[in-house]
């Protein structure tokens, strides 16, 4: 039988679709595995607001019922018209997905067997593998029942398939909630990251003023420079000014009204730097949920005041 663009487009369609709701149910589930076994040894940059599991949420919201509505209408296609199950560009997406899908399986296994025999296997990498087997393993069973016609011929199991697929996603993407929040608890998180952000720019003002006049401001407003063009933050959320007090001596402190406590040290603490700066004595950045105030402390032997009118560039704290 001739192959029509709407065949082709079809297929192509639906696998596709299929191949990135595998990708993304995967990556969303390492990223749960590594929310509950954080590895000590990793060293790389945490995403504060989980951006790769909304991302992996977001494609699977949109990809999975794309892909069993495309499947679906593939079906029903062959069985008003059984000589479609012969058309080349079937045969030929269901054998590259079972020669993915063993592969994978295949590469899942040699992987985890490594491991075990180097003694290196750990709760996040086994469960990982499993993971990977699990997923790619019944994609490769479904798709080669179907090149058998077993789908065509048990069309109800087909359905009950596609649901039971539908309610494991379904669960997986709820389950995300329950980590990252709600979209508007996200927000508020994201507020108070701001606001961390924006305090720890006006420190290093201090600082850097503290240096240039051996003095501390008496209000932020003193911070303003139109020729460097720096103006004081304001809370965003609020539109209020951050409150500023002095305390004995070199003390002083920085407070700021906050929705939540902090995510952790690795989403609260800065991103950061452009340059090492040191630190401020009992410098850290969690806070509770309220007003919160930073008490510093200026050590006059780590940031002494700029000698013969020679400036020290300013720390640049990038986002």
């Amino acid at each position: 039988m001739k192959i029509t663009p709407k065949d082709f487009f079809l297929w192509f369609g639906a696998m596709a679709a299929l191949y990135g709701s595998v990708a993304s149910l995967i990556a969303l589930l390492f990223q749960y595995i590594n929310y509950a076994f954080p590895d000590p040894l990793a060293y790389y940059y945490v995403e504060p607001y989980s951006g790769g599991m909304r991302f992996a949420m977001a494609s699977l919201i949109v990809l999975v019922p794309l892909t069993l509505v495309l499947m679906r209408l593939l079906r029903s296609d062959m069985i008003a018209v059984p000589e479609k199950k012969d058309l080349w560009v079937r045969r030929w997406a269901l054998m590259l997905t079972i020669f993915i899908g063993g592969a994978v399986v295949i590469g899942d296994l040699i992987t985890l067997i490594n491991y075990f025999l180097g003694g290196d296997l750990t709760t996040r990498f086994v469960l990982k593998v499993f993971v990977v087997l699990g997923v790619a393993g019944g994609v490769f069973l479904h798709f080669l029942a179907d090149i058998r016609g077993y789908w065509l011929e048990n069309v109800a199991r087909a359905k009950m398939v596609g649901y039971a697929a539908g309610v494991l996603v379904l669960l997986s993407i709820i389950a995300g909630f329950f980590i990252m929040g709600s979209p508007s608890q996200v927000r508020l998180y994201r507020f108070d990251d701001q606001k961390v952000s924006d305090l720890q720019n006006i420190q290093w003002q201090i600082v850097n003023f503290w240096q240039q006049k051996e003095r501390l401001p008496k209000s932020l407003d003193e911070l303003e420079d139109p020729i460097s063009g720096f103006i004081v933050p304001k809370d965003q959320q609020t539109g209020s000014s951050y409150v500023f007090t002095l305390g004995e001596g070199m003390a002083f402190n920085l407070c700021a009204t906050f929705n939540a406590e902090s995510q952790g040290p690795a989403k609260q603490t800065a991103y950061y730097e452009s340059y090492p700066v040191g630190d401020v004595s009992n410098e850290n950045w969690q806070h509770g949920a309220g007003e919160h105030c930073f008490e510093r402390i200026i050590d006059p032997e780590r940031y002494p005041p700029y000698q013969n009118g020679m400036e020290k560039p300013l720390p640049t704290i990038v986002r």
